[in-house]
């Protein structure tokens, strides 16, 4: 296969560039590099709990600096969907701000007796009467989505129940399957290329997930690279039935591409 010629970066956010928090080394470097070449990247991430924001100040406490229109959340590609779909509409959320404000933005208000939408997003305090509560809206008729079909999260204890663990708790109890927007979804790989003016043939998509990031990037095209900082080890690689289009200990391994 002739070496492609990559002109843009897309990249998750957890796992490649920090963990826990915790900026991964060479990271920076990584960032600063992007920034000195002016080549246009996005920072993607299925958590949905935080604001574009609020996750580039996190990120700079981290010691990372990537501006909040360097961001793409599952949040925001969600409500973009909404909107396009059905605009001005209605929604009962389960998740956090960093959902309720994307919505909001979108045109949305939000209702619990007779929502357009049940959507479903990431939380760390899960609700068993918010649950309950969605599958009764969903079965009356409320259309189901949800941000991420990621099953587990990541947390300094281990892992943590995630937004595709609790939809199909949702699901199993509904007998209703949601339409999951985040990675792996083209729509979200469609609309970050959008967002920097990228194409998918010169882009190259970089993740920790085998399941979310690698086939994201498949699917939409991209040459998909595979961080070892992150969920996924070297020794889980060949159970998946794809592969990435290489595999990299860190995005420290990238810098010396760009010089």
């Amino acid at each position: 296969m002739a070496e492609r010629e990559i002109r843009s970066w897309l990249m998750d956010m957890d796992g490649v560039l920090v963990r826990e928090e915790q900026m991964i080394p060479g990271a920076d470097r990584w960032l600063a590099k992007l920034r000195e070449r002016e080549v246009p990247f996005l920072v993607l991430t299925n958590s949905s709990i935080y604001s574009r924001r609020d996750l580039s100040a996190r990120l700079r406490a981290s010691g990372l600096e990537v501006p909040e229109e360097r961001i793409w959340t599952a949040a925001a590609a969600t409500a973009g969907f909404l909107e396009d779909q059905r605009p001005g509409g209605s929604a009962y959320v389960i998740g956090e701000a960093g959902l309720t404000t994307s919505l909001y933005s979108a045109g949305y208000t939000l209702n619990e007796r007779d929502p357009d939408y049940v959507v479903l997003g990431e939380t760390r305090t899960y609700s068993f009467e918010r649950i309950t509560t969605a599958i009764r809206l969903i079965g009356k008729g409320a259309r189901f989505i949800c941000t991420n079909p990621d099953p587990t999260g990541p947390s300094p204890s281990g892992p943590l129940p995630a937004a595709g663990s609790v939809a199909a708790l949702i699901s199993k109890a509904t007998g209703i399957e949601p339409y999951f927007v985040g990675k792996p979804n083209p729509l979200m790989m469609r609309s970050a290329l959008n967002a920097i003016d990228a194409h998918s043939e010169t882009t190259a998509m970089i993740g920790d997930r085998m399941d979310t990031d690698i086939v994201a990037g498949l699917e939409a095209g991209l040459e998909s690279i595979l961080v070892l900082t992150g969920m996924t080890s070297a020794g889980e690689i060949d159970r998946y039935p794809y592969l990435p289009s290489r595999v990299i200990n860190s995005v420290a391994d990238l810098v010396d591409e760009l010089d």
